[in-house]
């Protein structure tokens, strides 16, 4: 999966991959998902724990294209090997300072 590519809070994160990768195969038959997000110079991250969801619209496809991707889908955003990731928070666990805090969304 390339990074995120847009979100709403950290409640809606929007990621891409191939349709035909292990991953989305796997998320097809089993959806849920845990992101985790480190900043490693301060020793601390972030795992949410939620629920993926392929979208294959062509308005989710626009939505998060970026120009360099035709890299990695040579069809361009009409790529039916491009597929959007949606990602849907449920909760979080937050870590630093050697302690851990769970948040529900």
């Amino acid at each position: 999966m390339l990074r995120p590519r847009k979100r709403n809070g950290i409640e809606e994160i929007y990621l891409s991959t191939n349709t035909s990768s292990l991953k989305a195969k796997s998320f097809r038959n089993n959806p849920k998902a845990r992101l985790y997000f480190c900043d490693k110079r301060f020793y601390r991250g972030a795992m949410l724990k939620g629920y993926m969801e392929i979208l294959e619209d062509q308005a989710s496809k626009d939505m998060i294209w970026q120009f360099g991707d035709v890299m990695y889908y040579k069809g361009g955003k009409t790529d039916l090997d491009y597929c959007v990731l949606k990602f849907t928070a449920i909760s979080a666990r937050y870590y630093s300072n050697f302690k851990s805090v769970d948040v529900e969304l």
